[in-house]
């Protein structure tokens, strides 16, 4: 059985997680969503979803992959600058059980302030990259890819980019033909409207975690 863990925290983007969960599903991976606490969490904006396990109920467990949110921007701060950390302690204690550690949109800085991307080639959306580049051990790529993967670290863009993030974990879990199984029973062939260009990045909103330079 091929597992994932899925760490959310109130506030969490809706499709950072339930894009990336409806890719993983069809491909008969299993998604543990945990959070600090079991119970009711909310998505950003949006309607409250039940979470079943805790941190503690899957201390110490392996899984094949960690996938980390991003959310909003106040409760990313309060994240990595609380003085307890309980949310990236857990994410650099659960990384070290996982084959592959991987995050979508901001998900990236939680990451980082866990320490995790030191060392590695990585990505975030792209009004958040100013934030990811505060810390200095981490190698932010130029341009905006969808995803980067450097080794057994994979980091997506902004929200949407978790599909094609999701499509590319699977290919590498469990092979090219279940990633193009997925992609056809969700018929995601994306040919979007529209064609908006991205901003030059603006100063980070956030400050780097406790413990790093600013």
């Amino acid at each position: 059985m091929t597992r994932i863990l899925l760490p959310v925290y109130d506030q969490v983007d809706m499709l950072d997680v339930a894009g990336p969960m409806e890719m993983f599903g069809w491909a008969g991976i299993t998604v543990d969503l945990v959070a600090e606490q079991a119970g009711m969490v909310r998505f950003r904006d949006a309607f409250p979803f039940a979470v079943d396990k805790s941190f503690a109920d899957v201390a110490g467990q392996r899984y094949d992959a960690l996938w980390v949110p991003g959310g909003e921007p106040a409760i990313l701060r309060r994240l990595l600058s609380d003085p307890p950390r309980t949310y990236c302690d857990f994410l650099a204690a659960q990384a070290a059980r996982c084959d592959w550690v991987c995050s979508v949109c901001e998900g990236a800085l939680l990451l980082a302030g866990a320490g995790l991307l030191d060392g590695y080639r990585a990505t975030t959306h792209w009004a958040f990259r100013n934030c990811l580049k505060a810390y200095p051990a981490v190698t932010v790529v130029p341009g905006h890819p969808r995803f980067v993967q450097d080794r057994n670290r994979l980091t997506g863009g902004g929200i949407s980019a978790g599909l094609d993030e999701a499509l590319e974990l699977i290919r590498l879990l469990l092979g090219q033909a279940a990633a193009e199984e997925v992609q056809r029973t969700t018929q995601y062939y994306p040919r979007p409207p529209v064609r908006a260009r991205l901003p030059k990045a603006p100063p980070c909103p956030l400050p780097p975690a406790t413990g790093t330079p600013g």
